[in-house]
């Protein structure tokens, strides 16, 4: 059965899903969304965040989600909107329709920050 957060975030995760997979106390996991440590996302009208899967590494924030993060809340861009940005396709000539979080996956990070910044 699809659910909104579903088709909305595919690849999101839920916190409870997420605090049981990382064996942590869920207030941990919202504590560091709160202190901009993960990137977190919630369908309309809905209290539960979701968290996108591929901000982990081997069970821990990747590198560079602290700072991209930050640059966001820096923007004023929202939870929703970084993660549109994040994830929409960079163009229509891009080979395999790349987004941002792909380069944030290959380490790029300081293109991802200017990218976020100028995303407003």
């Amino acid at each position: 059965m699809s659910t909104l957060a579903d088709a909305l975030y595919p690849d999101c995760i839920a916190a409870t899903w997420l605090a049981a997979r990382l064996a942590v106390d869920p207030a941990k996991i919202d504590l560091m969304r709160r202190s901009g440590e993960l990137i977190a996302v919630r369908e309309p009208g809905s209290i539960e965040w979701r968290y996108p899967a591929w901000q982990f590494e081997a069970g821990k924030p990747r590198r560079g989600v602290t700072r991209v993060v930050a640059a966001a809340r820096e923007a004023g861009v929202d939870e929703a909107r970084l993660y549109d940005v994040l994830t929409t396709p960079l163009g229509l000539r891009e080979s395999g329709r790349r987004r941002l979080v792909d380069l944030l996956l290959e380490g790029r990070e300081d293109e991802v920050v200017a990218a976020v910044r100028a995303a407003r």
